[in-house]
């Protein structure tokens, strides 16, 4: 059985910054690419950042120069810097892996069980 455990959510307030962790209980040389996804009440899920093996990067445009991902190349673990946070920022935010060979063109293989990032204004 995969875990994929996040930690680092919270309340924060508007201008704040949070840092979100992930790990995968997996061999480093099985997971592929890892990042974040997110759904505010109401709304759909939708992707906020993914780092793939090679080290490059895409990001929601609406998170774009605030949100940072970066990988521990030497442990299955993806972290999320968000800074200049804003109300719309809240949302649960899931962590999602693929493994090595993933037919996949999105992120799912693995799934996390959310943190929750409330940011007030």
């Amino acid at each position: 059985q995969v875990q994929v455990v996040e930690s680092g959510g919270g309340l924060v307030q508007a201008g704040g910054s949070l840092r979100l962790s992930c790990t995968v209980s997996r061999s480093v040389f099985t997971i592929d690419a890892m990042g974040w996804y997110r759904q505010a009440p109401g709304k759909q899920r939708e992707l906020v950042a993914v780092i793939r093996t090679g080290g490059t990067t895409d990001y929601a445009n609406s998170v774009k120069g605030r949100f940072t991902i970066s990988r521990d190349t030497t442990k299955i673990m993806v972290y999320l810097q968000m800074n200049s946070l804003k109300p719309e920022d809240t949302a649960v935010y899931y962590c999602a892996a693929n493994r090595r060979g993933s037919s996949r063109t999105e992120l799912g293989d693995y799934w996390g069980q959310g943190t929750q990032v409330t940011v007030s204004s």
